[in-house]
């Protein structure tokens, strides 16, 4: 803490000079120049951000002289940029929002480690408001899948999700798609908090992103972000019930506790439901759960430039049968949401993460320090049925006290851009990037008295495995945009990546009731992994509202240690490469009729060389990784949003991906198979999600409207296994959403999966199988104020 306030002491010293300052000020109104009391205004990558009053007035005061851009957004209106330059203090101006159903917001994004408008971003990126999370009902990042064109996403059932962008997805640990939290990498699968609480947006960012991100980042990138708290007291209350006795319960107060200096913010979630599946074994529910989810802020603006963030959160999640897996497809769609196993035991998922966000804007650059803390503790109270079936024959155990499987990652981040307040063409960002992680993991597997029927030649034992993995790394990187003229742009960037990893293993033999016996002694194997990737971006503004462009981008998977399995196919301890993803891809963004119609289109192709091929290795559980071919993805993707009439909303996605294995060769009971030109795995070849809302007002006081809305999704043939056997044909679902909003309150009937469409989510290769959600149903009610 003291090297980090010495730090910022140096980056404020270095950019002190005179500096002309004014005052900016102004009224936000609706078209009918009606004052709209408690918008935000706020300049773009500074800390200057101040409310609306009641007359719709507002000031920023002792702003640097520059060229800025200012952003107004407001509940119930589109949000709008409006460039402005500060010279001393300028005269009041009145700017004027449209109404969200007249006119589509203009987006701001943080996607290249600074704030812009996100239609001149060079490359895809598809962005959600807090209005449309809400829209879409959006509980959970896997809720995703076709809302953002060629995402798709599964799970099964433990809380860990797959998720892949364009085919570029793997079912490890180490994800092919980054996710931040508030500037906070998700690291792993293990740390990864998917529920969703109090977001202002979320963007996703479609191709390689390893320039700006790093590590994991193949894919795609995950941005959440949710809301800090200002000067402005503001809160906000929801219930949400439904079938299967689902409860949802959500809060959060934003307040200042010194004006103008300290603000703090709280937010909670409390969800349960009693599970869809029946454990016909006992006639019990499998899969009853429960989490809670918290989120806490404490703002502190030591100065005008300078801001200090504490961000916690905490996540605990009860889950009664985490691997609601029947034995294969078949048996799963021929009798969905029913299991038959004999064991059945609580999923304890702890986690929690914390960090400290220094922003300080000066007139020469912009610094971002971060630095966060994450750990999570996850364990079966009793052994998890592994053989899926009312025999006792395989059961793996993994809750051997808390010092094993708490996993602990330490991030670190410091960051220079360019200022807010410059006119100049070049327009930059750079910094280095550090972690460590620790991953103590023990894990045993029981062999029963029914263990013969599985092949083991032994029964009532125990086969231990002891893996432990520690890693470091650390990253320089940097990015410049020119502007060329006011036409055209040049963006060129690149990262160093260096990654060192040490994994020891240990394995015992358990004979039930006797003392362990070693059977592999502690030994360790370390590797490390250097990787750069470059992006170059060509971007030419064709007027205002119109936009090519033209990308090419790499991104990495690191590499890592193979751990100890009973396997003698797999060694322990051999080493895997990264895998590399080059993209390339052209796109046009586009804004007509003033704002309400919006059309961006993109055409890509990506190579993914060394790809990284996971294995769950049986009856243990865990995962061995092996770099064992090529992949080509390309594809095309669409993105239309309009407001054709006053009400209407309209929102239509489209992706279509076409994703082989140019080479792949993986082990087979001890021979190798050759499945050049299978597909990828998890990748629909097409995601199409329609969206149509209508608000009709009702007048009044209150501003009440009707608000009736149906989506459509359809995702395309897929394949779960690698030899493209365990297929899942195309398919749709439908949803729908009724009820009545004012300024203040609403109250919503909601159903999803209208016709209950059976469909496979996620399916291991030796065929266990997980169902999509059924049909559900409900109402919810909810307040801000």
């Amino acid at each position: 803490m003291r090297k980090l306030f010495t730090l910022l002491l140096v980056v404020i010293a270095l950019s002190a000079r005179s500096q002309t300052r004014g005052d900016f000020s102004g009224a936000v109104t609706d078209n009918k120049s009606q004052p709209i009391a408690g918008a935000t205004v706020y300049l773009l990558n500074t800390n200057y951000q101040t409310s609306a009053d009641r007359s719709g007035k507002f000031i920023l005061k002792s702003i640097t002289a520059g060229k800025y851009t200012l952003h107004i957004s407001a509940v119930g209106y589109a949000a709008k940029n409006i460039p402005v330059i500060i010279i001393g203090t300028s005269r009041p101006i009145t700017i004027q929002l449209n109404d969200a159903s007249n006119q589509l917001d203009e987006v701001t994004v943080s996607a290249q480690k600074t704030e812009e408008q996100a239609q001149r971003v060079p490359f895809s990126i598809s962005t959600l408001s807090a209005k449309q999370i809400q829209d879409y009902r959006l509980w959970d990042l896997k809720d995703l899948t076709a809302i953002v064109p060629n995402l798709n996403s599964g799970a099964p059932g433990d809380g860990r999700t797959v998720t892949g962008i364009r085919g570029i997805v793997t079912t490890s640990y180490d994800p092919a798609v980054a996710t931040y939290v508030d500037g906070v990498n998700q690291y792993g699968l293990d740390t990864y908090i998917p529920q969703l609480l109090d977001v202002d947006r979320i963007e996703v960012l479609r191709g390689p992103q390893g320039t700006l991100y790093g590590r994991n980042a193949t894919g795609g990138v995950i941005n959440v972000i949710t809301r800090q708290p200002s000067n402005t007291l503001s809160g906000f209350a929801g219930v949400d019930v439904g079938n299967y006795n689902q409860q949802r319960y959500t809060l959060g107060i934003k307040a200042p506790l010194v004006k103008d200096k300290l603000y703090l913010g709280v937010a909670g979630i409390y969800s349960g439901f009693n599970g869809f599946y029946t454990n016909t074994f006992n006639n019990t529910h499998f899969d009853k759960q429960h989490y809670f989810l918290g989120n806490y802020y404490l703002k502190f603006l030591a100065t005008s430039k300078l801001a200090f963030t504490l961000n916690v959160k905490n996540y605990n999640n009860r889950n009664n049968g985490a691997f609601t897996l029947a034995g294969s497809p078949d048996d799963a769609l021929s009798h969905p949401f029913e299991v038959n196993q004999n064991a059945t035991t609580k999923m304890v998922d702890n986690t929690f993460q914390s960090s400290l966000t220094a922003n300080y804007s000066g007139s020469d650059f912009n610094f971002t320090s971060q630095t966060s803390y994450q750990v999570n503790n996850r364990y079966y109270t009793t052994p998890i049925d592994g053989d899926f079936s009312p025999i006792d024959a395989v059961s793996i155990v993994n809750n051997y006290g808390g010092k094993w499987n708490k996993v602990k990652t330490t991030i670190q981040e410091f960051r220079f851009t360019s200022p807010a307040s410059s006119a100049s063409k070049l327009k930059w960002a750079a910094g280095t990037y550090g972690f460590y992680h620790y991953a103590p993991n023990r894990q045993g597997t029981y062999f029963g008295d029914d263990a013969g029927a599985v092949g083991s030649p032994m029964t009532d034992f125990t086969s231990i495995n002891t893996n432990t993995d520690r890693n470091y790394g650390i990253a320089v990187y940097g990015q410049a945009t020119y502007a060329v003229n006011e036409q055209f742009d040049i963006t060129a960037g690149l990262r160093y990546d260096y990654e060192h990893k040490k994994e020891n293993v240990m394995g015992e033999f358990l004979p039930n009731g006797g003392e362990p016996v070693v059977t592999r002694s502690d030994t360790s194997s370390t590797a490390h992994y250097k990787a750069f990737t470059p992006k170059v971006s060509l971007a030419y503004h064709v007027s205002a509202h119109s936009n090519l462009f033209a990308t090419y981008s790499r991104g990495f998977r690191a590499g890592g240690i193979t751990e100890l399995g009973s396997d003698p196919s797999s060694p322990p301890l051999y080493s895997f490469k990264p895998e590399y993803s080059n993209n390339f891809e052209i796109g046009s963004k586009n804004d007509f009729l003033d704002n309400r119609l919006r059309v961006n289109v993109t055409a890509f192709y990506t190579r993914v060389t060394d790809a990284q091929v996971p294995t769950l290795v049986l009856p243990d559980a865990i995962t061995i990784t092996k770099n064992a071919g090529k992949l080509s993805s390309k594809g095309i993707e669409a993105e239309i949003n309009a407001t054709p009439i006053k009400g209407l909303e309209f929102d239509y996605n489209f992706g279509y991906t076409h994703a082989r294995y140019t080479t792949l060769v993986v082990g087979s009971n001890g021979e190798e198979v050759n499945l050049k030109g299978n597909k990828q795995i998890y990748t629909p070849n097409i995601t199409s999600m329609l969206a149509l809302q209508y608000g009709y007002d009702l007048g009044g006081a209150l501003k009440t409207k009707l608000i009736a809305r149906g989506e459509w999704r359809y995702l395309g043939d897929q394949y779960f296994d690698l030899a493209n056997q365990i297929e899942q044909k195309g398919y749709s679902k439908f949803n729908a959403r009724v009820g009545v909003s004012t300024k203040r309150f609403g109250l919503f009937f909601w159903e999803s999966n209208i016709a209950n469409k059976k469909y496979i989510d996620y399916a291991y290769d030796f065929g266990a199988t997980h169902l999509g959600n059924p049909r559900t149903y409900g109402v919810s009610l909810n307040t801000t104020f």
